[in-house]
């Protein structure tokens, strides 16, 4: 966001509700996708602002997406990295059992995986498994965690400062509704089977990004499924990006986001 605020626009980058310096949502609450549609509304109205670009990494792309449908009238266009769009909720049936969001969606596994370690251990597995091109997948008898270990190297371009950062955060949030949000709401996500953008949307996809392996997200990417939900698609491919591509290659990934920009000019009302 710093690259956008420097190039003249209106930057805004709240941390999802349960995430990082936000509020923690009540025990008792179930997680919606609803609720970050809502909070996407309610800090655009509480900012005056009329309509914005939504930018929106991993998880973030599903209610980015859901609010362009929901509100055309406020949305200019979407950019997403790592995750396409699916007009129905996906499903991860057919992967191995040891597949981490099926592993991470089971109550408790992941507490008790994760409660074995501290925070920050936590998070760097995470971003060591997650930077590779190869899908996290436990073996029968091993958890997620034991995937790697403090042997296995940070990504080249994180480090330990990096980790202390977001570690510290975790620390405040923890990871109770993390692991809501998305692992154990992917099949509330509504069905839009008829959905038709109205507005422009820009796909940044690293090609060494484990997802691509997803069932279904070759065929979305690369098959043209999402064409005929949006009308104005554009979707650029980085060969040597990650599933934290926009960490990983900052420069290239605020090129393509400015690019974007310029492209789609904004009148004043």
């Amino acid at each position: 966001m710093l690259a956008v605020a420097a190039a003249g626009y209106r930057a805004i980058a709240p941390d999802c509700r349960g995430y990082g310096l936000s509020d923690q949502p009540p025990e008792d609450e179930e997680a919606s996708w609803e609720d970050l549609v809502a909070d996407v509304l309610a800090i655009l109205d509480a900012y005056s602002v009329p309509k914005a670009f939504l930018v929106a990494k991993d998880f973030g792309a599903m209610p980015a997406y859901e609010f362009a449908l929901q509100h055309p009238d406020r949305t200019c266009g979407v950019v997403c990295l790592g995750i396409p769009f699916s007009p129905a909720p996906r499903s991860f049936d057919a992967m191995p059992e040891g597949f981490y969001v099926l592993r991470w969606r089971e109550p408790d596994r992941a507490e008790a995986d994760f409660g074995r370690y501290d925070v920050r251990r936590v998070v760097r597995t995470i971003y060591v498994l997650f930077a590779g091109a190869e899908i996290p997948t436990a073996k029968e008898g091993q958890e997620i965690m034991d995937l790697a270990d403090l042997t296995t190297p940070l990504p080249e371009w994180f480090t330990e400062e990096d980790l202390d950062a977001y570690a510290k955060l975790y620390e405040k949030s923890g990871f109770r509704y993390p692991l809501q949000m998305p692992y154990r709401a992917i099949h509330k996500l509504p069905n839009r089977l008829d959905a038709k953008f109205q507005v422009p949307v820009f796909m940044v996809m690293g090609e060494k990004d484990y997802a691509f392996k997803f069932p279904g997200f070759e065929a979305a990417l690369r098959g043209g499924a999402m064409e005929s939900f949006m009308p104005d698609l554009k979707i650029a491919y980085i060969p040597e990006g990650s599933h934290f591509v926009q960490e990983q290659l900052p420069e290239q990934v605020n090129e393509l986001l400015l690019g974007f920009l310029k492209d789609h000019p904004v009148v004043a009302a």
